[in-house]
């Protein structure tokens, strides 16, 4: 009997394998950190956390699959990754291992199962084509296990969030905040692909506000990207030391806050199935306008679509793909000295599940969601 494990990467490799069928391709070669992710139901093939390519690949041709590697990785692939694989007969995926030196053995391998036919890839080279839309919009969909798994990484992420930033104080350094969400997400298993992190003097100033050596001061922003099992939970937190309601200083940032929940409202009230994605910029563009501040949308991406990339695709005038029933997205609206960001997935009935929710985190309903508000620390 088939688990949901067995039945998920059966599912995706028909799903491979119809791709070949309507391209007339020879094989499906996966190379980047994602695709590995999406077509092992969850392993990983990452050793280096800045690459985008990793350390194994997928090759899948009509009649057989393997994980592509080396001397030095394959153990610990098939020992802690790929359980079940080998190189003998295997239900999914076979183990091809070349020697770790020899940089010219894989791609032969590759030619000689493929007999010289055209290969289709993630990441082509001159001699590959890229992979068909009808695959990208597959990838971009969760099956219902997928869909467990991301939402233990949102919840495991928001609860790295909510302790880091309760535990901050005004005159820990830039670096040390960052230092701490990375170690609260390692700690919970997840890669910290992500961690921006800005003070009361460089909010107003960066929207991209990778972190530096100064104090803190007042106000604060973490930013994570947490990846597990491939997938990523994509979230925005903000702390104030001291009251809003007394600081006059903080105030000004909560007015902007204030601001950018407004916007966000409109953005996820269109994330609906068969909503064009362009549709849901235009609408950031008009509260933004509505709001007094006509320029914002130009300063900062808007967010997009999420799941095996940070980014699936980023919002723009252009983006005509549309919403999708199991689809995740992170929309980031943005002001000076302000953000709003989490990850939601749409339901079968077209309700929004934010898979970065943390009940212990403070928040406000709009448009009747509860919506993060910056911690208040006396």
């Amino acid at each position: 009997m088939m688990n949901s494990f067995d039945e998920e990467v059966s599912y995706k490799l028909g799903l491979i394998r119809n791709a070949l069928s309507e391209t007339g391709a020879s094989a499906v070669q996966l190379c980047g950190t994602d695709w590995f992710a999406w077509a092992t139901a969850g392993a990983s093939n990452t050793v280096l956390l800045a690459a985008e390519t990793g350390v194994a690949q997928v090759l899948v041709t009509a009649q057989e699959a393997w994980i592509l590697t080396n001397e030095i990785e394959a153990q610990r692939l098939q020992d802690e990754e790929l359980p079940g694989t080998s190189n003998v007969a295997n239900p999914f995926y076979k183990l091809h291992v070349n020697p770790w030196a020899d940089s010219v053995a894989c791609e032969s391998f590759v030619r000689e199962v493929t007999a010289g036919g055209k290969i289709l890839s993630d990441r082509p080279t001159d001699h590959q084509s890229p992979l068909p839309p009808s695959l990208l919009n597959q990838k971009r969909v969760m099956m219902p296990p997928e869909l467990e798994r991301y939402r233990r990484v949102g919840r495991l992420a928001a609860e790295a969030m909510t302790e880091v930033l309760s535990s901050a104080e005004p005159t820990w350094t830039e670096y040390q905040l960052a230092g701490a969400g990375a170690q609260a997400l390692w700690s919970r298993g997840l890669h910290p692909a992500l961690t921006l992190v800005a003070g009361e003097r460089r909010l107003p100033l960066y929207r991209h506000a990778t972190p530096k050596g100064e104090a803190l001061g007042r106000a604060a922003m973490l930013v994570f990207c947490a990846r597990g099992y491939g997938l990523y939970a994509n979230l925005t937190r903000f702390v104030f030391f001291g009251s809003s309601q007394t600081n006059l200083e903080i105030q000004k940032f909560a007015s902007a806050h204030h601001h950018v929940r407004e916007i966000e409202a409109e953005a996820l009230n269109l994330c609906l199935p068969g909503t064009p994605l362009n549709a849901v910029y235009d609408a950031l563009g008009q509260a933004y306008h509505q709001h007094g501040y006509p320029q914002a949308i130009r300063q900062h991406h808007q967010g997009g679509t999420t799941g095996y990339l940070s980014r699936e695709i980023i919002v723009n005038p252009a983006t005509t793909e549309t919403l999708a029933e199991n689809m995740a997205f992170a929309w980031n609206p943005s002001l000076p000295g302000a953000k709003i960001e989490d990850t939601f997935v749409i339901l079968k009935d077209g309700g929004l599940e934010n898979l970065t929710f943390d009940p212990k985190w403070p928040s406000i309903k709009v448009s009747d969601r509860a919506r993060p508000v910056p911690l208040e620390i006396e």
